[in-house]
């Protein structure tokens, strides 16, 4: 089922969302990849506070291209998933309702999305061009430092991503294995 949302991410919002759910977002949404979640959670251990107010927020786990001339991002593919998931329950016990990537999540992370009825969204591998034509601000916000993998503001027009693991537990790599097993 298509669906259109908007941030921020409320609960009831994640809620009404289900395992292959098709969802276009618009709004506010922030990248953020391995550096940054590391440099998050050294700021979190010290006591100190997140460069951006992660609650109802989604991250997506993604480091752009240069942009080219008349475009805010250049190309804006998502990076696996799985590389974040040590940093990713506590961001979501702090508020986080949504994430964006590629690939499989871990058991604690799956945990985490049921816990705090958040949800993770897959976006295309491999179509970063398409991906950055629904960017229509980009903003780096924190650790510029760190390049590509800077904490940036991403303003998104009916950005397109598929429901992974809803705020049920319905897991669609799961589903999707099981259904296409009964097929052949």
């Amino acid at each position: 089922m298509d669906k259109y949302l908007h941030t921020p991410l409320t609960e009831e919002k994640t809620r009404s969302l289900k395992a292959g759910d098709y969802v276009y977002i618009t709004g506010t949404i922030y990248t953020a990849r391995d550096a940054a979640h590391k440099r998050m959670q050294e700021t979190l251990d010290t006591g100190g506070t997140l460069p951006m107010d992660i609650k109802d927020n989604v991250i997506y786990y993604m480091g752009p291209s240069p942009a080219r001339e008349g475009r805010p991002i250049g190309s804006a593919g998502p990076t696996t998933a799985s590389r974040m998931d040590k940093y990713t329950p506590k961001l979501l016990d702090l508020g986080l309702k949504g994430m964006i990537g590629k690939g499989k999540r871990s058991k604690e992370v799956l945990d985490a999305i049921v816990r705090n009825g958040a949800v993770y969204f897959a976006a295309v591998g491999g179509a970063g061009a398409l991906l950055s034509k629904a960017i229509i601000a980009s903003e780096v916000v924190a650790y510029e430092d760190l390049g590509t993998e800077a904490i940036r503001r991403l303003e998104v027009k009916d950005f397109p991503v598929i429901v992974v693991a809803d705020a049920e537990g319905g897991n669609l790599y799961e589903t999707a294995v099981k259904e296409y097993a009964g097929r052949v």
